[in-house]
């Protein structure tokens, strides 16, 4: 891992600058089940961060999982196929049961997948209306170079489910790799326009964004500064009010 240390308080030293104060981390996947260093980030800075956990889909009852962590400072949940197929990582038992008590909860699934996996969210969704969606990273639109119009649809598309959202995240791995990220302006168009802005968040995907010649503050200018398009009210809601109704309220 590069670059071999990142605290919080190093993470804090890159987003105070810029007025971030608050910050949801998200379960590092190599640590896979084991949250705990999260967990003493969440603990030892009360009311700075907001978590993003992991649990075993396979085990029994991973609700009993997720409400252990909720207890903690956790919001939310990462779901990854991995190697499985689409239609057997999101039909499986245990993922019907991190779905239905995310609804009863009120807390968040957040899928990393790529676009191919849309239609069998967009099914989970139906399913589970209830279910808070974050959908990370633009569900990985724009790995070729492109943002392929027919999978901008396919995500806008899940702007019919109330409770989806989506992450605009991670510029340095799509499009054009490189700031100051313009390309991305009619594909944020887009989902602006299909969810509003109180269903889309800004991300930095830190540290994977700063170790790549990337910096933070391109990262939030994108938003904060650089789409004409968007009102204030959009980037109020981009860059706090959304992550704050999801993962803090």
């Amino acid at each position: 891992m590069q670059p071999p240390s990142f605290t919080p308080e190093e993470l804090l030293a890159l987003a105070r600058p810029h007025g971030v104060t608050r910050v949801v981390l998200i379960q590092m996947s190599f640590y896979r089940f084991d949250n705990r260093y999260m967990l003493d980030a969440i603990g030892r800075f009360p009311g700075v961060f907001a978590g993003v956990g992991i649990v075993d889909a396979s085990t029994a009852r991973p609700q009993n999982a997720m409400r252990d962590l909720v207890k903690q400072g956790v919001r939310g949940f990462r779901i990854n196929p991995g190697s499985q197929t689409v239609d057997a990582w999101l039909g499986s038992p245990g993922m019907a049961e991190m779905w239905r008590c995310a609804g009863d909860d009120g807390l968040a699934i957040c899928p990393l997948i790529g676009p191919n996996a849309l239609p069998g969210i967009a099914a989970m969704c139906a399913k589970f209306p209830r279910t808070r969606v974050v959908i990370d990273h633009f569900a990985r639109i724009g790995t070729g170079g492109s943002f392929p119009e027919v999978e901008v649809s396919q995500l806008c598309a899940l702007a019919k489910f109330p409770h989806v959202h989506v992450k605009a995240s991670a510029f340095y791995a799509f499009g054009q790799k490189r700031a100051p990220y313009l390309d991305f302006g009619p594909m944020i168009r887009c989902l602006r326009d299909s969810f509003g802005a109180q269903r889309l968040m800004w991300a930095t995907d830190c540290p994977y964004q700063v170790q790549r010649g990337h910096t933070y503050a391109d990262s939030i200018a994108l938003i904060r500064d650089r789409l004409n398009f968007l009102s204030a009210d959009d980037r109020d809601w981009m860059l706090r009010r959304t992550a704050e109704k999801v993962f803090f309220a």
